[in-house]
């Protein structure tokens, strides 16, 4: 085992010391199977966006405890899911960790900061939502995700409060 020059040995041991590796004249290129070589980050239907630490949304989301209003049929663990789904989708847009603005967006879009959100908001949010929690059930949270538009995403959480007060529905797509 190598050892630094200052570790006192026996003279008769031929001991060897750190070196560092041979330097490299070219650049490192990815070529194994798991690395993602010059495309990237695939992209396609159901792969989602990734961004950097998107967990931290677990933290945030507990903000809201006790500004969320849910109908009859809704589960809060199912809310979660997929708010945190459409905030992580946001956040990523813009290359970052989620923050707060992208939960409140989130909430907003799906109107669940509204003590009387529309009836036909509920409805839809109420069928969509359904056991999104559920691991097995990754299908049904990419559509709640994939619901709420890039456009809408991009847009500021004041505008958005505006959108959703004026007219609900542009802030989501016409299959949600």
């Amino acid at each position: 085992m190598s050892a630094p020059h200052f570790v006192p040995t026996t003279p008769l041991l031929n001991v060897r010391s750190y070196q560092s590796p041979p330097r490299r004249d070219r650049a490192w290129v990815g070529g194994r199977p798991g690395d993602l070589g010059g495309e990237g980050q695939p992209d396609g239907t159901r792969l989602g966006v990734p961004g950097p630490d998107q967990g931290y949304a677990y933290k945030l989301v507990r903000q809201f405890a006790g500004k969320v209003f849910t109908a009859d049929g809704e589960h809060d663990d199912d809310v979660v899911a997929g708010v945190i789904a459409v905030a992580t989708k946001r956040a990523s847009l813009f290359g970052r960790a989620p923050v707060i603005h992208d939960l409140t967006v989130a909430f907003t879009v799906w109107g669940f900061l509204d003590d009387k959100p529309p009836v036909e908001l509920v409805r839809r949010r109420v069928k969509l939502f359904e056991e999104v929690s559920n691991p097995h059930h990754y299908r049904e949270l990419r559509d709640v995700a994939d619901a709420v538009p890039v456009e809408t995403l991009r847009r500021t959480p004041a505008d958005v409060q505006a959108a959703y007060r004026k007219d609900w529905q542009t802030l989501l797509t016409a299959t949600a």
